[in-house]
């Protein structure tokens, strides 16, 4: 028994590693949006450290996604919307399959917005038009839903814009909306290898007006061997039981003074048993998990009220860094919200790419195209400023020591793999 132990251990060690050198979907492996401590480049250009860069057709908000050789991205391209795989080792397109019509920009998105999520042998998209669709590496159509035709129009402001989640045997999909449609909010389970619906449940709110519209992604809670689905939105975070998709917690505080125009953008993350939720900056609020029912004040930990618009925090545990849509940027202490440092501005302008933390590093994405990289530690110190000089909403993704950003005109590759063969081309780290 002992060593058929050892032996699981190990397997779940080595899958544990290989998982983190992959970005499966949105916010990366942990979904926090930290990636391993392998190096990762300081330094680049639009023509310095880049190992390759692929055309894009338009601009969009979706984070590409990596595994091993692999990287997939939804894309607009006029009115139509797309699957494209590309060759991670030569940054060209392997397929493009067709995922629908119907692609229309609603201020700074377009119905690109969701990123992608794999297991390394399938990949699932959903498009803000509302059709979900899985493929296997080979680019055939596995299965494809329509949610809008299945549950009824969304009804958001600015478009549907959430990724889905993927967890084990199923993907979870969260419609928070109410701006332009008096239906419900509601949350789906859908089984990964059939697109059979598990179970889809109602979330009710009291926010008006504006404020029931969410655009953020669902997050996992394991603790204490436990799981949970995370949803924030609609003026409160839920915990919801992934086998029925009960709610078993509620907390609010998320909109204080009943904005009706409280929409949130920033999606949750969990790390260990804290749960950081943004809402339309302020406040961001930590809870910590085991709670039932209404936990708004017995699992309040600490809050903010310098808290994001639209970039999702990124927490490792120690630290949660906190960038503004102004480029202003806090390192707190994660556990009790104590500010390490504060009111620090990058490079001016304006920023909706989610920062990443890789090798020690903060990595945050001007809408101008202008990577700032800073120490990912007690003390704020800024290593580079790298332009690429063109429009970028997408999060940068990190994986065996490259970092992969897309702006409207290119999907950029930057550093030299991990393991390459010698002789191929250096990078300054």
């Amino acid at each position: 028994m002992r060593s058929a132990f050892v032996s699981a251990c190990l397997v779940l060690a080595v899958q544990a590693v290989c998982l983190g050198e992959n970005w499966p979907q949105w916010r990366g492996p942990s979904m926090t949006g930290v990636a391993s401590d392998r190096p990762v480049p300081v330094t680049w250009s639009a023509t310095e450290n880049v190992t390759w860069k692929l055309a894009l057709p338009d601009f969009s908000g979706s984070t590409p996604i990596i595994w091993d050789d692999r990287i997939f991205l939804n894309v607009a391209e006029g009115t139509e919307l797309y699957l494209v795989s590309v060759d991670r080792n030569k940054g060209t397109e392997l397929w493009k399959a067709h995922l629908g019509s119907g692609n229309a920009k609603v201020r700074k998105q377009n119905m690109s917005s969701p990123s992608p999520a794999t297991d390394g042998k399938h990949v699932w998209v959903m498009t803000g038009t509302g059709v979900l669709k899985a493929f296997d590496f080979a680019g055939r159509e596995i299965w494809a839903r329509d949610i809008q035709r299945d549950y009824g129009p969304f009804g958001l402001n600015w478009g549907y814009a959430s990724s889905p989640l993927l967890h084990k045997d199923h993907l979870y999909v969260e419609v928070l909306h109410g701006m332009k449609t008096d239906a419900p909010s509601y949350i789906l389970s859908i089984e990964k290898l059939t697109g059979n619906t598990r179970w889809r449940v109602e979330r009710p709110t009291d926010a008006v007006s504006e404020s029931p519209d969410a655009y953020t992604t669902p997050a996992l809670l394991a603790y204490e061997g436990r799981e949970e689905i995370v949803v924030s939105g609609a003026d409160y975070v839920t915990g919801h039981d992934p086998a029925t998709g009960a709610e078993l917690w509620r907390a609010g505080g998320l909109n204080p003074a009943k904005d009706r125009y409280y929409r949130v953008v920033a999606s949750p993350i969990v790390v260990g048993d804290m749960i950081y939720v943004s809402s339309r900056v302020r406040p961001l609020i930590a809870f910590r998990a085991g709670g039932r029912g209404d936990i708004s004040s017995s699992h309040r930990v600490w809050s903010t009220d310098q808290g994001p618009d639209v970039p999702t925090p990124a927490a490792d545990g120690k630290y949660i860094f906190i960038l503004n849509d102004r480029g202003i940027v806090w390192c707190r202490d994660a556990k009790t919200g104590a500010e390490i440092w504060g009111n620090q501005r990058v490079r001016p302008g304006t920023y909706s790419a989610s920062p990443v933390v890789a090798g020690g590093r903060v990595y945050v994405v001007s809408e101008d195209g202008v990577t700032t990289v800073f120490e990912a530690g007690p003390e704020f110190k800024v290593l580079a400023e790298n332009d690429l000089a063109d429009y970028t909403l997408s999060s940068p993704a990190v994986s065996d020591g490259q970092i992969f950003l897309r702006t409207t005109k290119h999907l950029y590759c930057i550093g030299k793999r991990a393991g390459a063969r010698p002789g191929a081309q250096d990078v300054r780290l």
